[in-house]
């Protein structure tokens, strides 16, 4: 293929940033002779078929599951180890061509968008669990191995790891994103289950941000390098190993699920639930259109109202001693049909809904596309704002099923949208915009799970005010002086 074709077109992305793709590229990739130098040194390190210069390949490189448009990168390497990952960093660095790190592309802000061209990094060759100490509970990983893979793995030895975002996404991509999911209000985000990273900085260079090898449960030795990388997107580094915490599987599980006359009742639930000490493993909100929808799609029969979905996990005694709790809580708050279930083919039977929500909102306008934002607020603002976004969504006649961790205050609408109906795309622009907004004055985050990527740069700006964004930018500087990590993402360009 020839490189040197470009793609000018753009569109405008939901930061309200013209989105295009290899205008700016690198020139020096360009000039006479160093192409076909720099593929040959590719080659030389990762062999001929860890080079691709496929259209095909490089627009799966180049889009993840988020509505940005596909900037694929001028070439896709796959390299095997981390000694040829920092090879290839060398000879980028060198030439000064972008590095854009890629897992499994289930992003949903356009992390791996080559908005400046370049070389995407696929690390799904390196997929080795490398060290795994069940005395210990943790486990070193490659890039290439995603969250069910190494569940498949530990398989037989009583661990587990718990951190769930939904997609069978690659691990290190989840420290890259700071994913979290259904099960943090028990057992935390990845930012709370990685103990150490292995990461290969813009120049080649290796950093362990724990020391080699090192893998203690805390520390207080020195600057927190391991939570600097988590959920820096590939901005600073390409993460090539990661040490995770691993849990106990869980002598028994119970799910149960409640519905619920009002957003409130619901809430205040929840909130007590936690007060009450009791370790829900999930708690599951999804609005009144979700619970519509999911009963459409799936042949269900549940109440068309606010209702959660619950897990618990422990010992056959505490478990019923949980449930018990849990009832008595959401009875007081009017709760109603609260059924609960042990054995494993009924409780996925009463998690049907809360499973197949991605599925059911499509369903709602087949032929559209759904696109998927979050925010985090804290709990007592939790009913404002839902309620707010409902009535923002029916005012504007957006469809956007409202599914939610509601014990972290974080929830997702699921907008499903005509991609052909550019004011439609406006309007979802603007309530995403207000959306987020709305989290910030209530103290709350612009986005608590999918991260900042191409979509949430500017919100990003709004939330952390301009002194912190400018350390942030410091930071980038220091590891990256000459922004090839990734670029456009997390930060906006800097006005020249």
């Amino acid at each position: 293929r020839n490189l040197q074709e470009s793609n000018r077109g753009g569109s405008l992305s939901p930061d309200g940033q013209m989105n295009r793709c290899h205008v700016y590229r690198m020139n020096s990739i360009y000039k006479s002779g160093v192409l076909d130098g720099v593929l040959s040194a590719f080659r030389s390190i990762c062999g001929e078929d860890g080079v691709s210069l496929g259209e095909a390949v490089r627009e799966q490189h180049g889009k993840d599951e988020s509505v940005h448009r596909c900037c694929p990168p001028d070439v896709v390497l796959f390299p095997r180890c981390v000694e040829e990952v920092s090879a290839l960093a060398k000879i980028c660095s060198r030439h000064r061509l972008p590095i854009i790190p890629f897992g499994t592309g289930t992003g949903l802000e356009g992390g791996v968008s080559a908005v400046k061209g370049g070389v995407c990094f696929s690390l799904r060759n390196m997929d080795q669990v490398l060290d795994l100490h069940q005395e210990d509970f943790d486990v070193t990983v490659e890039p290439g191995v995603t969250r069910k893979a190494l569940n498949a793995y530990l398989r037989g030895t009583g661990l587990w790891f718990p951190v769930d975002p939904g997609a069978d996404a690659s691990l290190c991509g989840m420290a890259a994103t700071s994913a979290s999911g259904t099960n943090a209000v028990r057992y935390g985000t990845m930012r709370e289950n990685v103990l150490n990273l292995e990461v290969v900085l813009a120049d080649g260079s290796v950093v362990h941000t724990a020391g080699m090898g090192r893998r203690p449960r805390k520390t207080a030795a020195g600057y927190n390098l391991t939570n600097l990388f988590v959920g820096s997107e590939g901005t600073l580094g390409i993460i090539t190993k990661t040490t995770l915490r691993l849990y106990g599987i869980p002598e028994a599980t119970v799910s149960a699920v409640c519905s619920f006359p009002s957003v409130q009742a619901a809430v205040d639930s929840t909130v007590q639930i936690l007060q009450a000490g009791v370790p829900v493993a999930r708690i599951e909100f999804l609005d009144d259109v979700m619970m519509d929808a999911c009963n459409r799609f799936s042949s269900l029969s549940y109440a068309v109202t606010p209702t959660l979905f619950l897990e618990f996990h422990g010992s056959e005694g505490s478990l019923e001693e949980q449930v018990n709790t849990a009832e008595d809580i959401t009875q007081s708050n009017s709760g109603s049909g609260f059924q609960w279930a042990k054995d494993a083919e009924t409780r996925e039977r009463l998690w049907k809904a809360r499973h197949d929500a991605w599925y059911a909102s499509l369903a709602l306008r087949p032929g559209c596309k759904a696109y998927a934002t979050d925010v985090c607020v804290p709990l007592s603002h939790l009913p404002q704002i839902l309620v707010e976004t409902k009535e923002d969504l029916i005012e504007n006649r957006l469809t956007g099923p409202i599914v939610g961790h509601v014990g972290d205050g974080n929830f997702h609408c699921l907008m499903v949208v005509d991609p052909g109906d550019p004011e439609e795309l406006h309007r979802v622009h603007l309530f995403v915009e207000r959306l987020a907004r709305r989290a910030l004055a209530m103290d709350g985050t612009c986005t608590g799970e999918h991260g900042v990527g191409l979509g949430k740069r500017a919100l990003l700006c709004e939330e952390m005010g301009p002194v912190a964004v400018q350390l942030m930018q410091r930071l980038k500087d220091a590891f990256d002086p000459r922004n090839l990590m990734n670029p456009g993402k997390i930060l906006l360009p800097r006005e020249l």
